[in-house]
């Protein structure tokens, strides 16, 4: 952790994600979900037969004695995670799921325990990117890019990680290059992305050990190569440099990350549109919206929080 970090700020933050052999993944499901809600933990967290992903948040004791029980697991002694702050509980509940995958891309045998990218630290990612034979590839989905990215790093422009795999195939400019750097919200996506990049023939293939959270932590802003904001998928909805909490809402009909600029467009409606999705929704779908939003305002009246769809 950096001093940049406000650790005055009442709830901690813990992403992590371990890809290992779990098959008894299913048992661990229901003791992890009272655990979590026993102290107070909100979030998600995933498992399946290859290992645990998610991100929960709650007070340090409570995140301490959550990431205390993973590690006395045999299968998660070596489990990392990054930490970050926020100024309220950013998760309304707290859902163990279990999943055929930690995180989606819909290939099958792809085990980054058996072959992966090499791992870059932050503080040697800025070399790797600004040399000129390195193809950067952003691995996340179209809405997380566009508030915020590094320098010079090719788009997808996926809508979902299972779309990955075909735009790899269809761009066989990736090829020009010898060295492939790749990088993701916190590592997972590129955990899967780099070892299918090696199955496909590429041979340098590299990825921000850490991913972006770590980069914003670690790399003084005045030393970055980063712009924009990085997209959190949690109610901060976005943090930036030192992993303070960002400016950006987000819109419940789309879910979509949207600026102060944007909420002053008038086809932003809250909870019901804004300017990504307006053209894209029916007048149906507007009038579902409000509905929940009114149900909303009125459990907030009430001091309680509105739990729904």
């Amino acid at each position: 952790m950096t001093d940049s970090i406000n650790h005055t700020s009442p709830f901690l933050v813990a992403a992590l994600y371990h890809f290992v052999s779990v098959p008894r993944f299913e048992s661990l499901c229901a003791p992890l979900q009272t655990l979590c809600e026993e102290n107070g933990v909100k979030g998600t967290l995933l498992l399946a037969h290859e290992g645990i992903n998610g991100t929960i948040a709650g007070r340090d004791a409570g995140i301490e004695m959550v990431l205390a029980y993973l590690r006395a697991q045999p299968e998660f002694t070596a489990l990392e995670h990054k930490e970050s702050r926020a100024s309220k509980m950013p998760f309304l509940r707290m859902k163990v799921k279990l999943k055929k995958e930690i995180v989606t891309m819909g290939i099958e045998n792809i085990d980054p325990n058996k072959v992966v990218g090499t791992y870059v630290m932050p503080q040697d990612w800025n070399a790797l990117i600004s040399d000129p034979d390195t193809i950067v590839i952003d691995t996340r989905n179209d809405y997380e890019t566009a508030i915020g990215t590094f320098r010079g790093a090719v788009d997808p422009k996926t809508k979902t990680f299972r779309e990955f795999p075909e735009w790899v195939r269809q761009n066989t400019g990736l090829h020009n290059k010898p060295k492939i750097a790749m990088y993701c919200t916190g590592g997972i996506r590129c955990e899967k992305a780099t070892a299918f990049m090696k199955e496909q023939g590429f041979e340098e293939v590299y990825h921000l050990k850490g991913g972006i959270l770590k980069y914003l932590e670690e790399v003084p802003q005045e030393e970055s190569l980063w712009d924009g904001a990085c997209f959190v998928f949690d109610e901060r909805v976005s943090v930036e440099h030192g992993l303070k909490e960002g400016e950006h809402k987000l819109c419940h009909a789309c879910r979509n990350p949207i600026t102060a600029d944007e909420i002053a467009s008038p086809l932003y409606e809250e909870g019901v549109s804004c300017s990504s999705c307006y053209h894209t929704r029916t007048e149906d779908d507007r009038l579902r919206y409000r509905q929940r939003q009114l149900q909303i305002a009125l459990a907030k009246k009430r001091g309680q929080k509105h739990i729904g769809t």
